[in-house]
């Protein structure tokens, strides 16, 4: 449910905006706040699942956030909806690693060899079918409710949660050697991260005062995050993780992966909103075949990364994955369901061969605390890898559009071109409608200019597209120096824990 609420309201933005009257540039922070406050919390909480007990983590996590989301289905206005998401996406972020760490501890050999698919399907599958439910739900009731459909299955796993887990104990002992300046450190570096990334592409980066000071402000506080990661005695946030060449490179991955799953879950709903003008509805029932092409390449990732080397699995994954965003990359205007059905059947069919073997890379050769801290750094870097990813792609859709536009208007301005026919059979089409030749001039000019307008935008989602195939491409080059770990054997899984 964390997950899928990031991009079940990504969805339902225009429906959100227009129920708290908010205006364009502030609608934006539902998201931005949210995805800011769990950045924080992701690290956080392997330091909180020690002091306070999985148990407990998890079902204040799983309560808190239910609490938030009827608080955001009650949001009066724009500033108490960007408070109650902030709030939804600190106290939810704990649950994501803290899920990843528990499968790890808790089944070894077979039965450990099935925690990465399991993991794997619902991270991917949780933000791909956001879209589709978001939809769905604003479609057949109202917005308010992508935030009340929590309501229930967050009551159960908090009860649940409380009743049933019992994996290790608090050590309360902890909050006490807190280090302050560390925690202050990450929040502000990691929330600043998000912010320049969120508002970037929107003012101009750091051509913008205030991106500027605030990415300054972050570096800093980086800086200091490191300086006491590396020289406190009692640090909230360990990255000993990065010791470990196979964790570091499985990160790598995470990030490029993130990049993918998330810049063209975006992508694509843009693409039917803006050139096709598709509503929620129609967006989210074309966009869901992706999460059905996930379910189903599961269960052949989660064999083959126990039969194969896994770096094996992870290019296969990276080079079909790279096809679809190929294939996605001729897209045009008329393109619909029936025209996107195969790429997205493509990305769903790889994307798993992708994070099945990562997410075994990265977490199997950990145990303990280790273990908790390498879920939450190893979740982090797919996070930021999305928020990294998001940005580039408006910056990139951004930049070509202007582009291809400037290339046009050159083009229809050539001594030899057919543009004043074009333009001439529009005016007189016009004519029909009105009388005023000077009005009729003026419809023909609008009409040319959004025709002109949407061939410029399809052409830049094709370059956005293609950018992205060739970025999973070069990413091939990391695989042969992904070591796997001596503990690793493929064909004997069951002896690697």
């Amino acid at each position: 449910m964390a997950l899928l609420d990031i991009q079940i309201v990504a969805a339902s933005l225009n429906e959100v905006q227009a129920g708290l009257s908010a205006a364009p540039d502030e609608i934006s922070w539902v998201q931005t706040a949210y995805l800011m406050a769990e950045l924080v919390m992701i690290p956080l909480s392997a330091f909180l699942s020690q002091a306070m007990s999985t148990r407990w983590l998890f079902a204040a996590s799983a309560g808190l956030f239910t609490l938030a989301s009827i608080a955001c289905g009650l949001a009066w206005d724009i500033e108490s909806m960007i408070a109650f998401r902030a709030i939804q996406g600190f106290v939810g972020g704990a649950m994501v690693p803290t899920v990843f760490a528990v499968g790890f501890t808790l089944f070894e050999g077979k039965q450990r060899a099935m925690i990465p698919a399991i993991l794997g399907v619902v991270s991917v599958l949780a933000p791909t079918i956001g879209p589709t439910v978001g939809g769905i739900i604003t479609h057949a009731a109202d917005w308010r409710w992508i935030f009340f459909i929590n309501i229930v299955p967050g009551a159960a796993v908090t009860v649940l949660a409380t009743v049933l887990i019992r994996i290790d104990r608090a050590d309360t002992s902890m909050f006490a050697r807190i280090d302050w300046a560390q925690l202050a450190g990450m929040a502000i570096a990691l929330a600043g991260l998000q912010y320049v990334l969120e508002e970037g592409p929107r003012k101009d980066w750091f051509g913008d005062p205030g991106i500027m000071m605030v990415a300054w402000i972050a570096l800093v506080a980086f800086g200091l995050f490191l300086e006491r990661s590396f020289y406190s005695a009692n640090p909230i946030v360990r990255l000993s993780p990065f010791r470990s060449p196979t964790f570091a490179f499985a990160c790598v991955f995470n990030v490029v992966i993130g990049f993918g799953i998330y810049a063209s879950t975006y992508l694509l709903p843009v693409f039917l909103g803006r050139v096709r003008g598709f509503d929620s509805l129609q967006i989210g029932t074309t966009v869901f075949v992706v999460g059905g092409a996930q379910l189903v390449s599961t269960v052949i990732a989660a064999a083959t990364s126990n039969a194969f080397d896994r770096r094996i699995i992870i290019a296969i994954g990276l080079v079909g994955f790279a096809a679809s965003l190929w294939a996605t990359s001729h897209v045009a205007p008329n393109w619909g369901f029936n025209e996107l059905l195969a790429p997205q059947l493509l990305r769903g069919l790889f994307v798993m061969l992708c994070i099945v073997p990562s997410v075994g890379l990265a977490l199997s050769v950990f145990q303990g605390p280790e273990l908790r801290y390498a879920s939450g750094l190893f979740n982090l870097m797919r996070n930021l890898g999305g928020a990294i990813g998001i940005a580039t792609v408006n910056t990139w859709l951004g930049d070509a559009t202007r582009t291809q536009a400037l290339r046009f208007g050159e083009a229809l301005g050539a001594p030899d071109r057919a543009a004043p026919d074009v333009l001439a059979a529009l005016t007189a089409r016009m004519s029909a409608i009105t009388p005023d030749p000077d009005h009729a001039l003026l419809m023909a000019q609008a009409t040319l200019g959004r025709l002109i307008a949407r061939e410029a935008v399809t052409i830049a989602f094709d370059e956005v597209f293609r950018i992205m195939a060739w970025m999973f491409i070069a990413a091939l080059v990391l695989v042969p120096f992904c070591r796997l770990p001596a503990t690793d054997a493929p064909a004997m899984p069951a002896e690697a824990h």
